[in-house]
């Protein structure tokens, strides 16, 4: 054995628990990263104070955007899609996320109640980040809007179906003819982001 206590082993010996160190000069993989890492570090330490300001203020940016758009997509659900993001390069050579958005579907259910739950769970999400934006408060606006159009038909549905039993009860017959449709829900399907 050498002096450092490992010994040199050939490609004929069996290498079991031995460590096996790469040829002079070579580099593995680990080496490479290691490389990798302490070349950023003499970068981050050639940037001037300014330069590291500006890397603080952009990690600092992508720590809360990632935040914002981890908010909407856990209130959002199943009505969320993926978030997608806008980088900027700071002076150390980084990305850093300066902006993003979470698509989230605001559509109209199948029955009022099933519209006015998708329309909470879309408001819920566009303000579950601490600090909305104005896109936010604009989604949740029509999440509103939504929900009071699939509560007001609700409303008439009920009242519809109220006047029609008291007429079953005096025998005249009042509105549709049993068997009719209900009134044509107008809310579209949309999708915002």
């Amino acid at each position: 054995m050498g002096a450092s206590g490992l010994r040199s082993v050939t490609a004929h010996e069996p290498t079991a628990g031995v460590e096996e160190r790469p040829e002079p000069g070579s580099r593995t993989p680990r080496d490479k990263v290691t490389i990798s890492a302490d070349a950023r570090a003499m970068a981050s330490s050639e940037l001037t104070p300014e330069q590291q300001q500006v890397v603080a203020e952009l990690r600092s940016r992508d720590v809360e955007v990632r935040a914002h758009e981890a908010a909407h997509q856990a209130a959002g659900g199943d009505l969320a899609g993926g978030a997608s993001f806008t980088f900027q390069t700071g002076p150390d050579g980084r990305q850093y996320a300066v902006g993003g958005e979470v698509p989230v579907e605001l559509r109209s259910g199948r029955t009022p109640d099933e519209t006015i739950a998708n329309a909470q769970q879309v408001r819920r999400a566009a303000l579950a980040p601490a600090d909305p934006s104005a896109q936010d408060l604009a989604v949740a606006g029509a999440a509103s809007q939504l929900e009071s159009s699939a509560r007001s038909l609700k409303a008439r549905e009920a009242s519809e179906t109220y006047a029609r039993s008291q007429a079953g009860k005096s025998g005249a017959a009042s509105g549709p003819p049993s068997g009719a449709s209900s009134p044509t829900r107008g809310e579209p399907s949309a999708v915002v982001a």
